[in-house]
């Protein structure tokens, strides 16, 4: 690798995981990240560690291990968003570094850095980082369980087989078992490709597959002396509720065929994941699919490759999730390290005139696109404080123009001014447009508001969950519709959103409004909300109420 590539991949890596970690103290603007550090908190606040709790009533849905990262982080440094999100860009590092040791092992120190600038400025790598779930943790664990499989199927080294077991079972404790899809599902398509299927029941293997499973047991300890030791529990609505059930069946394959407690929409469409990873696998997925097309020809035309793990876990996974009728834009994250490397050779090896011209288009789109929606964005926003905007421009422009007019290959060229538009436009989202959506959120208002006092705090429905974390008390849940019926011990007050309120009017239901706080009830940033003239169309009230 030349001293000037060099020193440009240097300055985007440290640049790519600064804007990464830009977004580490932004308030929250969606529901999700609220929900998983609120019950976190209150592992915290019951001095619990293996039992899930949401409005102080038993929550089944997702497994233990994030659960437990973040408890450990608010231990050590506090009830505080930024200490919600460190375990996770931790793990996030943790994929940077197995992406590299496993692109390396594979194809070489510079087919390996490229593999890292992809995945650090994938668009939704980019967002889940700040709108942090359980996919940051899926991440390193996948990629680092795959990584240290591909080692012990070529010698066995004890140390190898622990971490695969390890990995692979922390994976299983964050999203379920359908991710071994994608772990063991590496390994199967290695072995197939390489006609060596047999080893699949070698003794180390074997050791393998006992290992996770044992590594695995707190879950299943945690959610039977939480729910299968007591039947008499109420969950979804009903009784005799096995949590092990849940997670080995309806947890996994409930949501696949969308019947079960949860449930998303009525269909699936396969295409779901085609169309979503053209914005959530930005600047790369044109360029992602045509390294898709040229693996399958030389698997076709039985060309070696130089290894089948990424192809086969990141295909096969990604199939998994469109024949689901469950579907979300951010599952993919979990196998961008994958992406990464099925891709990374291709931003970098000669290819033929017509790949050639198609890798340079690819990424032009982006290279113009990027800058324009932001500038745009910007235009419409029109935030109090352009210091940050104007410093995103001056800092990534000065960039742009050292690459452009230092770097004369135009396919290293491309790649680099392709890494940079990625980072100046999350950059001015980490630190501009979040931060604009998040001041909007009644529900931290209204929680700054009750912290003054020393009320007790109920909230009228489930989904108030940023609420209920940034309120530095325990939040108990009363249901709508009891609401009318229900008689408070002492002086309470209910946290309500625009439609609870309507409900109550309707209804008849005596109450007494405390206060009242503007809010943005969307997840989604709506163009209206952008425009900051049509921004008041778009805006609603949250409410602290009496009895």
């Amino acid at each position: 690798m030349k001293d000037k590539i060099k020193l440009f991949y240097v300055v985007l890596f440290v640049l790519a995981l600064a804007v990464n970690l830009t977004g580490i103290n932004v308030n929250f603007f969606t529901d999700d990240p609220g929900l998983y550090a609120a019950i976190a908190k209150n592992l915290v606040y019951k001095k619990e560690f293996l039992q899930l709790f949401t409005y102080n009533q038993d929550w089944l849905d997702k497994p233990h291990f994030p659960f437990w990262m973040v408890f450990l982080s608010f231990k050590v440094f506090g009830i505080r968003v930024w200490a919600y999100r460190l375990p996770a860009l931790l793990f996030f590092m943790l994929s940077l570094l197995y992406t590299w040791l496993f692109t390396r092992k594979f194809y070489g120190d510079h087919i390996a850095a490229i593999a890292v600038l992809i995945l650090m400025t994938a668009q939704y790598t980019l967002m889940g980082n700040t709108d942090v779930r359980a996919e940051p943790y899926l991440m390193g664990l996948i990629i680092g369980g795959i990584y240290h499989i591909s080692r012990l199927e070529e010698r066995f080294s004890f140390a190898d087989l622990l971490l695969a077991a390890l990995l692979t079972a922390c994976a299983i404790m964050t999203k379920g078992i359908f991710v071994i899809t994608a772990i063991y599902g590496s390994l199967l398509g290695q072995l197939i490709f390489q006609k060596k299927l047999g080893h699949l029941f070698k003794g180390k293997f074997i050791a393998l597959y006992l290992l996770t499973i044992v590594f695995t047991l707190p879950e299943f300890y945690a959610l039977y002396i939480q729910f299968d030791l007591h039947p008499e529990k109420t969950v979804f609505d009903r009784h005799n509720v096995s949590g092990i059930k849940w997670f080995l069946w309806d947890s996994q394959f409930g949501r696949f065929v969308n019947k079960g407690p949860i449930s998303q929409k009525s269909s699936g469409d396969v295409l779901f994941y085609f169309h979503t990873l053209l914005w959530a696998f930005a600047p790369w997925c044109l360029l992602f699919y045509y390294a898709i097309y040229k693996r399958i020809r030389q698997l076709f035309s039985k060309a070696a490759l130089p290894e089948y793990y990424t192809f086969s876990g990141g295909l096969l996974l990604l199939l998994l999730f469109s024949l689901s009728r469950f579907q979300l834009p951010f599952y993919t994250n979990a196998i961008f390290p994958l992406f990464a490397v099925i891709m990374a050779p291709y931003c970098y090896i000669q290819l033929s005139r017509y790949g050639t011209t198609f890798r340079l288009i690819s990424q032009w789109i982006y290279i113009i696109l990027f800058p324009v929606v932001i500038i745009v964005v910007n235009y419409f926003l029109k935030p109090a404080n352009s210091l940050l905007f104007i410093m995103d421009c001056i800092g990534f422009g000065l960039l742009i123009i050292a690459i452009a007019t230092q770097i004369k290959p135009a396919h290293q060229k491309t790649f680099l001014l392709n890494c940079s538009v990625a980072l100046f436009a999350n950059f001015y989202l980490n630190t501009v447009l979040y931060k604009e959506v998040a001041s909007y959120n009644g529900q931290i208002t209204a929680a700054e508001y009750i912290n003054k006092s020393s009320l007790a705090v109920y909230s009228l429905k489930m989904q108030n969950n940023v609420f209920q974390f940034y309120t530095q008390k325990p939040v108990n849940y009363i249901p709508l519709e009891q609401f009318n019926s229900f008689k408070p011990k002492s002086y309470s007050v209910f946290y309500a959103n625009q439609a609870s309120i309507d409900y109550l009017i309707k209804t008849h239901a005596g109450f007494k409004v405390i206060h009242t706080f503007q809010n943005y009830p969307q997840e989604r940033i709506l163009p209206d909300f952008i425009n900051k003239h049509n921004r008041y169309k778009v805006l609603d009230m949250v409410y602290l109420i009496t009895k």
